[in-house]
């Protein structure tokens, strides 16, 4: 049996059980009054992260013992397994606890070798549409069991994307500046909160690029997979590849990734960036027809 092949038979269906069960337990606690915990200065936690991460790491206990299991709220469990999973039990968090309906379950599977490591599998279901996206190593990309393919815009000024902001330390982060030149450059960019639906999003043709800094595996694992299957393209800022453990991370449709690498360079070297509007001068300026 092949590697995509034991994918497809035993892992996907399994995974993707264990995300609807795991997302409708998320809904359960969404339809509530939760309590917010900090875990740092605007790092917050709530009792579905908590919940849901447990509920994931007792169903891949009972079907798939020995495996090793990374998740965001337990660490790593580490026997050293070939097989490794990701698991951000609630991607949204920040959205999800301010009451708006844009979080997922993101499950990624990894299988290592002495010196190599392959995602294999990836799910990532988004409770309140009730879309779970998935796919296998070679196998391709799927939405809610059809396939998907990432867009075809090849000019980055009809591109739509998305890119994300972190929940503490947001000063110490240029985003903001990618986030100015990449706007005027492109038919617009959204943040919606959820690095994995982004990735998926891109994956199904409803964004044409993502970027974000300093993602960790646990965000990136299920989705990046997603987006490749898709026929998408994922590498670090500079164009090298994607690593699981990369801080970087730019996926596209293909098409426009040389365009948009182009931007992250001249970015990057401090070449023809737009000033940002002096927010003093606005009040005072004509209004703009």
């Amino acid at each position: 049996m092949t590697s995509s092949a034991q994918a497809r038979e035993t892992f996907v269906p399994a995974m993707s059980a264990i995300a609807r069960e795991a997302g409708a337990l998320l809904l359960h606690f969404f339809h509530q009054k939760l309590k917010i915990e900090y875990k740092g200065e605007a790092d917050l936690v709530t009792a579905a992260d908590r919940a849901s991460e447990k509920l994931i790491r007792e169903r891949i206990a009972a079907q798939f013992p020995g495996h090793d299991i990374l998740g965001e709220e337990q660490g790593l469990t580490d026997s050293g397994s070939e097989y490794r999973w990701y698991v951000d039990p609630l991607d949204g968090t920040t959205n999800f606890a301010h009451g708006y309906p844009v979080f997922c379950v993101s499950l990624g599977l990894e299988r290592r070798s002495a010196d190599t490591a392959h995602r294999i599998a990836a799910v990532v279901y988004d409770p309140t549409r009730d879309e779970l996206f998935s796919a296998e190593q070679g196998s391709g990309a799927r939405l809610n069991g059809e396939p998907i393919q990432v867009s075809k815009i090849s000019e980055l000024k009809e591109c739509l994307v998305a890119t994300g902001f972190p929940s503490h330390k947001r000063h110490k982060s240029p985003n903001i500046y990618f986030y100015h030149q990449v706007t005027l450059r492109t038919h617009g960019v959204r943040r919606a909160g959820s690095a994995a639906l982004d990735l998926c999003s891109v994956a199904c043709g409803r964004f044409d690029g993502f970027w974000e800094f300093n993602l960790n595996p646990w965000d990136t694992a299920a989705g990046v997979l997603i987006l490749e299957e898709a026929g998408g393209k994922v590498t670090r800022f500079d164009g090298s590849p994607f690593q699981i453990d990369s801080r970087e991370t730019l996926g596209s449709n293909g098409l426009v990734h040389d365009a948009l690498l182009h931007e992250f360079q001249e970015i990057f070297a401090g070449r023809g960036l737009d000033p940002l509007p002096d927010p003093r001068i606005y009040p005072r300026a004509p209004a703009t027809p």
